[in-house]
């Protein structure tokens, strides 16, 4: 499901299994059965029997022992490909400036910098006051504090205003869990103050010395409640400022910009509702914005003496921007700064004190467009091509006409920049290397290409290549998608892809309906009951490649990771004789007995993506795509499946389950691996390094599939 680390899911391969170059050792090696337990469910007068329930019971010893047979299946099957992966993981770090640093940020007096060390895995996170001149302070080594754990994430760090304190977030097992820790940055010292089972993220009043955070459910890991800490005081004593009843929503707080507001937030699929109080005043009373309205979305921006709301009001779609005095916050009192259109998505905007910055998409494209406040004159910024990404990075200064940008495109590193909103001079501050003396940008050709669609919809596609390819059907092409939530996966730059492009595929991202590349009714039309859609779209971009000679069937592979792996679950039920592989990261294929299960995570809050199945309708329009649920007797495309054992959200044993009925059901010889990752979650490995490994895995795959060995 909802994935924050899509960039690394985006690595996927497929291969030709007549180029498969397996050792004597592997024909003789006998993929692992799990036990056949019936367990009978029934709803709606419909009874489905599921042989593979027993698998999600992960302190049960025969669980372990069978993910663990499993893992040794495919260490066997693949042993010929470990000097491949190795090599490959090599490659790849090759390219990676291994002492770089992020640009650093000016915040509240001080600059903000994040660095790594060669050789190490996680970064180092400092400041240096008033100016890049003055000595560095360390925050965090995170290799320090991650040098006796499996798995390791720190998040969630919040300065004091004072910038005497810091709060931040550890998250030791991969189930985004996070203990709250508070650091004295002038002694070094950790307080006694330890909050465990929160998001991690905190945000502090103005007096320096309370701070709100968000708790989770010990079981669902929804983010339920709002608690108020003061510093020095028994966490036992924190109070409850707010819960949120409602199991389709999800609560977390944040300041504004300006630092004037705390606000807590309450988010489902389809609604939002805000509470807002002085960040003065931490022990007031918290006051509504504008109360929960089912289908009524909005966010906001604080400035002056105003707030500038982002919403869907009044149907518009593609959001509109609205604003509304500070004391009348109420709908009522919203009045139109920019209309609603139908062909543009506004996405977000960035406040300053004399421009304001509108983040949005025409026709898939990032645009960025700048208004004077004063005398309302605006301009976009130019970009020349069509599969590129261009976003705001961090803009906290309200006082500058700086406004800082991040760029990058399928053929581009990412680079940000500087540009002057009065003089429209540009800046290029860091442009990443790609290390090697290898790659030159010039070598490879993007472009985007539209398929049509069953339904007469015309489908992007971004791809990417290296010059000089033929269109003559043999090219090895991977096709990835998402597809769910509104989530865009723009082109963007990969170390990674070079070592595949470098050795003839081609790589292309289907902007499939689910996600919002040409607007929010894109989305709209990619969920509920329109989720078919995302599955038929990306085959017909498959098919289209096809036809256009780019590739052919036995070339073709697919990829995709959480709710992108409900597409692979999906695709190679319904169109398996397309693809002569697929990689489906940690995912979500068992959608029926998740979704009627409300004690797993992201159950309930997800009712507006997928649909209730405890409504007929609904179930029985989900039960006609479950992956899980249409396996079935037929030949399937060689399959890579990932996952790990502490995912919070696509729990392992959907792919378990999904893996072990594949096994029992599929008629061919084509590979079914299953890989299982015994220390990590959702995300994978932790480090930078431990996740290239995973890349590595993947390509290697890939290209031996296509039956290339090196």
């Amino acid at each position: 499901m909802k994935n924050l680390a899509l960039l690394l899911l985006i690595v996927a391969g497929f291969l030709s299994c007549d180029k498969r170059q397996s050792s004597k050792n592997t024909m003789n090696t006998k993929a692992p059965t799990a036990d056949k337990i019936a367990k009978t469910m029934e709803i709606h007068g419909d009874v489905r029997v599921d042989n593979y329930y027993w698998l999600n019971d992960k302190e049960n010893p025969e669980v372990i022992d069978y993910l663990e047979r499993e893992n040794d299946y495919y260490n066997k099957m693949t042993a010929h490909t470990d000097a491949l992966k190795e090599d490959l993981f090599q490659e790849i770090k090759g390219r990676i400036k291994e002492d770089d640093a992020s640009v650093p940020y000016l915040y509240n007096g001080y600059y903000y910098i994040s660095r790594f060390e060669k050789g190490k895995d996680y970064p180092i996170h400092t400041r240096r006051k008033g100016s890049m001149d003055a000595d560095e302070e360390i925050m965090f080594d995170v290799n320090e504090m991650a040098k006796d754990h499996a798995y390791y994430a720190l998040g969630g760090i919040n300065v004091s205003p004072d910038n005497k304190l810091v709060a931040f977030g550890v998250d030791t097992i991969s189930r985004r869990k996070y203990t709250i820790y508070i650091k004295n940055l002038e002694s070094g010292e950790i307080l006694k103050e330890h909050i465990p089972v929160t998001t991690g993220g905190s945000t502090w009043a103005n007096d320096n010395k309370t701070m709100f955070y968000t708790k989770k459910d010990e079981q669902t890991l929804r983010s339920n409640q709002i608690l108020k800490h003061t510093l020095g005081t028994d966490i036992e004593n924190d109070e409850v400022i707010f819960t949120e009843e409602d199991e389709t929503f999800n609560t977390y707080i944040y300041k504004t910009k300006s630092n004037k507001y705390i606000v807590i937030g309450s988010n489902s699929t389809l609604t939002s509702e805000y509470q807002i109080l002085n960040a003065d005043t931490p022990d007031a009373e918290f006051t509504m914005f504008q109360s929960r309205t089912r289908g009524l979305e909005y966010s906001f921006s604080h400035f002056n003496d105003h707030f500038y709301v982002v919403t869907n009001k009044d149907l518009a779609i593609n959001f509109k921007l609205m604003k509304t005095p500070e004391g009348e916050t109420g709908l009522e009192n919203w009045t139109e700064v920019i209309p609603h259109r139908e062909d543009v998505l506004i996405e977000d905007v960035d406040i300053f004190k004399e421009y304001l910055v509108v983040s949005e998409r025409k026709n898939g494209l990032n645009e960025l467009r700048i208004i004077n406040w004063t005398d309302r004159s605006e301009y976009y910024l130019p970009f020349d091509n069509e599969t590129y990404t261009a976003y705001t990075t961090t803009n906290l200064d309200f006082d500058t006409k700086v406004l800082r940008y991040g760029y990058n495109s399928l053929t581009t590193p990412a680079s940000v920049m500087e540009f002057n909103m009065e003089t429209k001079d540009k800046t290029v501050i860091k442009e990443t290397e790609v290390l090697g003396g290898k790659f030159d940008k010039n070598n490879y050709e993007s472009k985007r290409i539209w398929a049509t669609a069953e339904d007469g919809t015309r489908i992007p596609i971004s791809i990417v290549y290296k010059k000089g390819i033929k269109l003559d059907g043999t090219n090895p092409f991977l096709m990835y998608a998402y597809g769910s939530y509104g989530s865009t996966i723009d082109p963007y730059f990969s170390y990674a892809r070079l070592s595949l492009m470098d050795r003839g595929f081609i790589f292309g991202i289907a902007h499939v309906r689910g996600g919002e590349y040409l607007g929010r009714k894109w989305y709209d039309d990619g969920k509920l009951l329109k989720k078919k859609n995302t599955f038929t779209d990306f085959i017909d971009a498959s098919k289209y490649v096809i036809e256009q000679k780019y590739t052919s069937a036995s070339h073709l592979y697919a990829s995709g990771g959480s709710a992108g792996g409900l597409l692979m679950g999906a695709i190679v039920n319904m169109s398996p004789e397309s693809y002569n592989g697929i990689i489906a990261s940690v995912p979500f294929v068992d959608v029926m007995t998740t979704m009627l299960d409300d004690t797993i995570p992201l159950t309930t809050g997800e009712y507006d993506e997928w649909g209730n199945p405890n409504e007929k309708e609904s179930y029985d329009y989900m039960l006609s795509y479950s992956p899980y649920d249409n396996v079935k007797k037929a030949t399937y495309p060689n399959m890579l499946v990932t996952t790990g054992l502490h995912d919070s959200q696509v729990q392992y044993f959907e792919p378990a389950k999904w893996v072990a009925k594949l096994r029992e059901y599929k008629t061919d010889d084509n590979l079914l691996l299953f890989q299982t990752n015994m220390d990590a979650g959702h995300g994978g490995a932790s480090g930078r390094f431990e996740a290239l490994r995973e890349v590595a895995m993947d390509y290697a795959f890939l290209l031996d599939l296509e039956g290339i060995k090196q």
